[in-house]
């Protein structure tokens, strides 16, 4: 799985308040270098890292009570106590057996509350925490830390179980992702933070349904920096979506994480990613791939993508690498949702390497050789060999058988750039919408640029009454196409009607 980036040859605002000048990441120190900035006005977000919610001090009637001076205690205890136990965990550092899987395996109903002070620590030895098949467990209070989970998989819920709930958690400085999810997951409140991989990974086999990220500080993830070990991997951010079906996405403060910030990866549906910071992130803010049905809305979004975005132009590659990206992502009136379209609204852009990108792969649908997700199609066609030819060239199937970036409706939005603070002079100021020269595989009846016209003018994309401050310009059909405003707003594209452009200023 994976977007494999863009692949160009190959295929009114929202409420603001005054936070502390503050750092937002601070706490238990670390041998690694813990990012340094914070918020200064923003939405209300989540400052869960430097601020955490105290655990009870006191064991709640009934609980068991772990002990951090024996090892192991907390497996233990879980293995010989019942269903819907409770389990209080001391002030202090609590250890596993030294060995590589001797994590904990709640029952369900479990629920694991920390004491001021307590820590899981996994002392660079245990891959897991906590893992298992069993339902509705809660973990709350706990930092949970130094674990070695491997490679796309997590610390936290490692089996993906179903309605579990972390709260007022602290997850960080582990290998791996610091948390997987299930269906109908709630994750409240928490710190995610320094993580090798990602801060969440939300991938189950089968698909996750009704998943709530919210309040949480989502920060410093990647620190492994996978995209550089295994170019192209598309494995990397503060948090990956894959096949989840219903998310609400709203309150995080996602932020100064290696790569992007929030990344939704083939066959996410009905999102609403709303009332967000997300800033400095090396990446773009949001990528939302190969996905449908979506809300963005009031999230502030500024300072993305300064790292990936230069080095991109750095090295010559004229696509405009946006801030927020959508590749082949679109509104799918027959896939269930609480939307029809994606509709991204009254946010805040300030000063991020370019804009909004709505991009599609010609060479990229069910059954190509480019289609870089490990064979998924599309949620039409639950078959991806019928997308071959002859029945692929008519339809349905040559409709339904490709990712569209269609019905999106860009409003209400307000674009902010001052090339100083980006410290920019090209290619850092632009919105775009276009596709690649179909030519891959010889069988495709996607050739030429037949989906270059399509994204462009006959898919119902669409930026209207937007804001904008600074030299913005704009990218049409393939990179080559660069507009300024009045030839945007002009025939035959005519965007952004209603929209306002004061070329010179920020603020």
């Amino acid at each position: 799985m994976g977007i494999k980036w863009r692949r160009w040859a190959l295929p009114a605002a929202p409420l603001v308040l005054v936070l502390p000048a503050a750092a937002g990441c601070t706490g238990a120190p670390d041998a690694r270098t813990e990012p340094t900035g914070a918020p200064s006005t923003s939405p209300a977000v989540a400052r869960v890292c430097a601020e955490p919610a105290a655990g009870p001090a006191k064991a709640p009637a009934g609980a068991v009570t772990v002990d951090p001076a024996v090892v192991g205690d907390l497996a233990a205890k879980t293995d010989s106590s019942p269903a819907n136990t409770t389990f209080w965990l001391r002030p202090g550092k609590h250890r596993l057996a030294p060995a590589r899987y001797a994590q904990v395996i709640p029952k369900k109903g479990n629920r694991y509350l920390g004491a001021p002070g307590a820590v899981l620590d996994g002392q660079e030895t245990n891959q897991y925490a906590f893992g298992g098949s069993a339902p509705d467990v809660t973990i709350s209070h706990l930092t949970v830390q130094h674990f070695v989970a491997p490679h796309d998989e997590g610390v936290v819920n490692h089996g993906s179980a179903d309605g579990w709930v972390i709260e007022h958690a602290t997850i960080q400085y582990n290998s791996g992702g610091g948390l997987m999810a299930g269906n109908r997951q709630r994750v409240r409140a928490s710190c995610l933070r320094g993580n090798g991989q990602y801060g969440l990974n939300a991938y189950k086999p089968t698909g996750i349904g009704d998943l709530v990220v919210e309040g949480n500080e989502i920060v410093d993830n990647n620190r492994d920096d996978w995209e550089k070990r295994r170019p192209g991997c598309g494995c990397t951010g503060g948090v990956k979506f894959w096949a989840v079906d219903g998310a609400d996405v709203r309150g995080n403060w996602v932020h100064d994480n290696r790569g992007p910030g929030l990344w939704a990866d083939t066959n996410n549906n009905d999102f609403r990613i709303e009332n967000n910071l997300l800033e400095a992130n090396d990446g773009a803010a949001l990528i939302y791939e190969i996905s449908y049905n979506a809300v963005i809305r009031n999230n502030t979004i500024r300072r993305n993508n300064w790292v990936e975005g230069r080095r991109s132009a750095d090295r010559g590659d004229t696509f405009p690498f946006g801030t927020v990206y959508l590749s082949e992502a679109g509104g799918e009136p027959r896939v269930r949702a609480r939307t029809d379209e994606i509709e991204i609204y009254r946010n805040v852009l300030e000063d991020n390497w370019n804009g909004i990108t709505l991009w599609e792969n010609a060479d990229r649908f069910c059954n190509s050789p480019s289609n870089t997700s490990s064979g998924d199609c599309t949620l039409l066609v639950k078959d991806a060999d019928r997308c071959a030819q002859p029945a692929i060239a008519t339809a349905p199937l040559h409709s339904d058988c490709r990712w569209k970036t269609q019905r999106v409706d860009i409003h209400d939005n307000r674009f902010v750039l001052d090339k100083s603070v980006v410290d920019c002079t090209v290619k850092c100021d632009r919105m775009a919408v276009l596709a690649n020269y179909g030519t891959y595989p010889d069988w495709s009846p996607y050739k030429g640029d037949r989906v270059a016209e399509a994204i462009t003018l006959e898919q119902h994309n669409r930026w209207h009454d937007n804001v904008y401050r600074g030299p913005w310009e704009f990218v049409v059909r393939d990179p080559s196409r660069v507009l300024a405003p009045g030839q945007w707003q002009g025939a035959p594209y005519q965007q952004d009607a209603g929209s306002t452009f004061q070329p010179q200023g920020g603020g």
